[in-house]
C-alpha cells in the first residue's frame, strides 16, 4: 500500500501541471477565437499584436510549471541581448522539452509572444494545438522531397509584410538525437561522409532547406540568428555514457536538476546567402555544437564534466513573470467548474487530454 501511495504521489507531480495546462487550453482558445473574429475587419498588424500578447499569457503559464514549479536551474553561457530582436533561433534537438527551452530564452528578452515554430507536418493533427500553432504563425513542413518551399515562403512573407515580430524556432537536425537510436546516428554520419562534411558525434548532420528559406525570405526583416546549444544535466550514466534527454513528463517530475544553454548571436549580415556556402556555414555551427557537447559529456576533468566551456551563470526566472498568467487563466477557467455544464465541459476536456496523449505517443513513434 505504501509503495502504491508513493507511485501515485509521484505521478501527481506530472498530472497536476498537465491537467492545468490542458484544462485551461479550451478556455484560452475560446478567448483567442473571439479576438480572431473581431480582428477580421482590422489591419493584420493589429491582429498580430494582440495575438502575441495572448500567446504570451498562455506560454507564461506553461513556463510557470516548467521553471518555477520544477525548480530547474537554468545556466546560461553567453549574454542574451536585452532588447527584442527579429531572429531565427537554431538549436540542437534532443527531446520535446527543447520547445520549452526556446520559451525560456524568449521570456528573458520579453519576446515570448513572438515565438513561432517550424514543426514537422504530423504535428498539425494535434487537437486544438496543431491548428492554433499554425494560426499563430507556425509552419508545418514535410521532409526531403515532399518539402513545400512555396508554402513556407508565402506564409513567412505574409507575416513579415504585416510587421509581425519574429522569433522563429527551427531544429535543423530534422529529428531528435537519441543516443540509443544507433541507426539514426549511423545514417546521419554516413550522409556527412557522402557529402564530405565533418562527421558529428553528439548531434545529427543538419538539414539546411527550412533554415535557408526562412533566413533568405525574411533577411530584410531579421536582425540576427541565435545559435543555441542545449544540454540537460542528469543525462550521463554511471559508466560515463550519454543517455536520452528527459521527456516532458520526466522534466515535470523534476528529474532534471539543471539545463545548460550556450548562447551565440550571429548578425544577419554574417550569414552567406548562397546555398552552397550556407550549407558550409550551417555545418560549421554544428561542429561547434558538437565540440561543446563533447566537452559536456566527455571532459576528462571531473570539475568540468556536465559543463560547457566558459563561465555559466544561473538565470532564475522571476515568479512575477509567470504567476499572473496562471491566475488569469485560472480565473477564466474557474466559472466552468462551478456549473453543471462546466462539469460536462471538463469531462470533454479530460477526454480531449487523453486523446492528445495517445496522439503524442503515436507521433513520437513516427
Amino acid at each position: 500500500m505504501l509503495l502504491s501511495l508513493v507511485v501515485h504521489t509521484y505521478s501527481l507531480r506530472y498530472w497536476f501541471p498537465a491537467a492545468i495546462m490542458l484544462g485551461t487550453a479550451p478556455v484560452y482558445l475560446l478567448s483567442w477565437g473571439a479576438w480572431r473574429l473581431l480582428s477580421t475587419i482590422l489591419p493584420a498588424k493589429m491582429y498580430h499584436k494582440l495575438d502575441d500578447r495572448l500567446y504570451n499569457i498562455y506560454q507564461s503559464m506553461v513556463l510557470f510549471f516548467f521553471e518555477n514549479y520544477t525548480g530547474v536551474e537554468v545556466v546560461l553561457y553567453g549574454d542574451i541581448p536585452k532588447k527584442k530582436e527579429n531572429v531565427v533561433y537554431l538549436s540542437n534537438h534532443q527531446c520535446t522539452v527543447d520547445w520549452i527551452i526556446a520559451d525560456m530564452l524568449a521570456i528573458r528578452q520579453n519576446a515570448l509572444g513572438h515565438v513561432r515554430y517550424v514543426l514537422k507536418d504530423g504535428l498539425k493533427w494535434l487537437p486544438l494545438y496543431g491548428w492554433y500553432f499554425s494560426q499563430h504563425g507556425g509552419i508545418y513542413v514535410k521532409r526531403s522531397a515532399k518539402f513545400n518551399e512555396t508554402v513556407m515562403k508565402k506564409k513567412l512573407l505574409t507575416q513579415t509584410q504585416a510587421g509581425a515580430p519574429m522569433y522563429l524556432v527551427i531544429f535543423p537536425e530534422g529529428t531528435r538525437y537519441n543516443p540509443h537510436l544507433k541507426k539514426v546516428i549511423t545514417d546521419s554520419q554516413a550522409f556527412a561522409k557522402k557529402e564530405e562534411l565533418a562527421v558529428l558525434k553528439h548531434t545529427l548532420t543538419p538539414r539546411i532547406k527550412a533554415s535557408h528559406i526562412a533566413i533568405e525570405t525574411m533577411r530584410s526583416h531579421l536582425d540576427a540568428v541565435y545559435d543555441i546549444t542545449v544540454a540537460y544535466e542528469g543525462t550521463l550514466d554511471a559508466s560515463g555514457q550519454r543517455t536520452p534527454a528527459p521527456s516532458m513528463p520526466e522534466f515535470l517530475c523534476k528529474e532534471c536538476p539543471r539545463v545548460h544553454i550556450h548562447f551565440s548571436r550571429v548578425d544577419i549580415e554574417e550569414i552567406p546567402p548562397e546555398p552552397v556556402f550556407f550549407r558550409r556555414w550551417m555545418h560549421e555551427r554544428f561542429e561547434i555544437k558538437d565540440r561543446l557537447l563533447t566537452h559536456f559529456y566527455e571532459s576528462e576533468d571531473p570539475d568540468k564534466i556536465c559543463r560547457f566551456p566558459g563561465e555559466g551563470k544561473p538565470s532564475p526566472l522571476n515568479l512575477f513573470k509567470t504567476l499572473p498568467s496562471v491566475m488569469i487563466l485560472g480565473g477564466l477557467t474557474l466559472p466552468f467548474l462551478l456549473t453543471e455544464n462546466g462539469r460536462k465541459f471538463y469531462i470533454g476536456t479530460w477526454l480531449y487530454g487523453t486523446l492528445l496523449g495517445w496522439l503524442w505517443y503515436l507521433i513520437k513513434r513516427l
